[in-house]
């Protein structure tokens, strides 16, 4: 499960000095399938529609002003963390139904590269998200009404199964501050991290954006990743 990352992002910063080039892995499709559009010309015409303006205070977050963790907002029974880990391991086992997912392997796992299995009740896999909350809250959401911010962190656009270690050492970095160790997965990284912020309106920083367009200058193939869900949850989900 994501956790409020704090205190590592300093020591993650110098991650972000150089950018892979060809590092478009794919590994952002939702839950049920999505499009991708263009070529790295749409990335970077996303990057700059993006508006510019500094980080707010952190003033008020809480997990809980985006709704009860892994809710079901796509009403097909299974809660949106296994709807992730069924979407991203392979030779996934489950129990109780099809929705409780129980085995499988991340192969590769998106930010380090390694190999990694899962078990239920273990703590190697989190599901992050690729666009923090409280990044997110700190650039726009705070405004947003309720169901907006469910939509947001059960946005399978937004979600990526990924090694617990690794993604702990991110806390609630931007481009600017901490990019997966995994120099392949960069690409597919911040285009994942632009296209969630176009979606919902999410403004970007200039040390966020100038990090973002260095990143997308070494994959010009890149593509911008699209679908997911609405931006707004249902009326049944509500945020304190």
């Amino acid at each position: 499960m994501t956790r409020l990352r704090g205190g590592a992002v300093a020591a993650a910063a110098v991650v972000v000095v150089t950018a892979v080039a060809g590092c478009n892995t794919d590994r952002t499709k939702g839950a049920s399938g999505s499009e991708r559009s263009g070529g790295g010309g749409a990335v970077m015409a996303a990057v700059d529609s993006l508006t510019v303006k500094g980080r707010a205070p952190k003033t008020g977050y809480s997990r809980a002003r985006f709704g009860t963790a892994w809710a079901d907002t796509d009403s097909n029974s299974c809660d949106t963390r296994d709807d992730i880990l069924k979407r991203d391991l392979k030779s996934v086992k489950t129990t109780g139904g099809s929705c409780k997912v129980t085995y499988g392997l991340l192969e590769p796992d998106p930010y380090s590269g390694k190999e990694i299995t899962y078990r239920r009740g273990a703590s190697q896999v989190d599901i992050d998200h690729v666009v923090p909350l409280s990044d997110a809250w700190q650039k726009g959401a705070e405004y947003w009404d309720a169901g907006k911010r469910i939509a947001l962190a059960n946005d399978p656009l937004n979600l990526v199964a990924v090694d617990a270690s690794t993604n702990r050492g991110k806390g609630d970095g931007d481009a600017a501050t901490w990019l997966p160790p995994n120099g392949a997965y960069r690409c597919t990284y911040v285009a994942t991290q632009v296209a969630v912020k176009k979606k919902y309106g999410l403004w970007v920083t200039d040390a966020e954006k100038a990090a973002m367009k260095k990143v997308l200058a070494g994959c010009p193939s890149q593509t911008l990743p699209s679908g997911g869900n609405p931006t707004r949850a249902p009326g049944r989900f509500t945020a304190k």
